[in-house]
């Protein structure tokens, strides 16, 4: 657990004084608000009904669901915590080696300036730190270290990682937003892979059909049944023997 700035011990005592509840229980929302950017909490406290959550201008839930008083008195903490959380960090930057921004033994990696994140984390080979007072996103790809300006967005966490070794995203008010999207601040942004183009395979096309031969097969098939009908009409008396002896000519004269 971080140590307090002068600011946030101030906050604690203060919250918890008024509020009538224990340090442990105020610093436990600190906590929860602070890796929220000051949006939002997800906390767990006896004193405040166990498992619960917040979400400025939104609803506070708590595990004892029909308590109305414990309701209001978390939303009203945790207006004041992020009230408190605009005005300064809460916590205090641990100690930086000279010579060094990086800490392998378990300890922060980057730029001190930076101060202390709301959260930070890491998958696979990458890591980060987000800023939100100073809109800043720290990653630390395989020992590159790159610093982005969130601007609008309010990085909440890593969303999944892209195609590609370096093509990350994170999670904003907005929505999942890529990390080379966002205009680097300080150090080289990693190398984002390109997928290599799919080559999608080329069917052959199929031989045209011999529309002549066939054609012509069909035309003969057709003249061959008209005359059969000519020949029928001309037995019953339909047609003339002027008149079959005309048509018979004309089809016979398409062959």
């Amino acid at each position: 657990m971080s140590d307090l700035t002068d600011h946030g011990a101030a906050v604690q005592g203060a919250l918890s004084q008024r509020y009538g509840v224990s340090p442990d229980a105020v610093r436990t929302l600190m906590d929860a608000v602070s890796r929220g950017a000051g949006y939002q909490a997800q906390f767990s406290h006896p004193e405040l009904g166990g498992m619960g959550q917040w979400s400025s201008g939104g609803m506070t839930m708590v595990g004892d669901m029909f308590n109305t008083g414990l309701q209001h008195l978390v939303s009203s903490l945790c207006n004041e915590i992020a009230a408190a959380h605009a005005q300064g960090s809460f916590y205090l930057p641990p100690p930086q080696y000279a010579g060094t921004l990086m800490q392998m033994s378990g300890g922060t990696w980057w730029p001190a300036d930076l101060g202390q994140p709301s959260a930070s984390g890491g998958q696979n080979a990458l890591s980060y730190a987000i800023f939100p007072a100073s809109r800043r996103l720290a990653v630390n790809l395989n020992g590159q270290i790159t610093v982005y300006d969130t601007g609008e967005h309010q990085i909440g966490g890593i969303s999944q990682q892209q195609s590609g070794d370096a093509n990350w995203a994170f999670t904003s008010q907005f929505g999942p937003v890529n990390l080379a999207s966002l205009p680097v601040v300080s150090g080289t942004p990693p190398a984002f892979s390109t997928p290599e183009p799919v080559l999608q395979p080329v069917m052959a096309q199929p031989a045209p059909p011999a529309t002549a031969l066939s054609g012509q097969a069909t035309t003969h098939d057709q003249i061959f049944a008209a005359l059969e009908k000519l020949a029928a009409l001309h037995q019953i008396g339909v047609l003339t023997e002027a008149e079959f002896a005309s048509k018979k000519a004309e089809l016979l004269a398409r062959l």
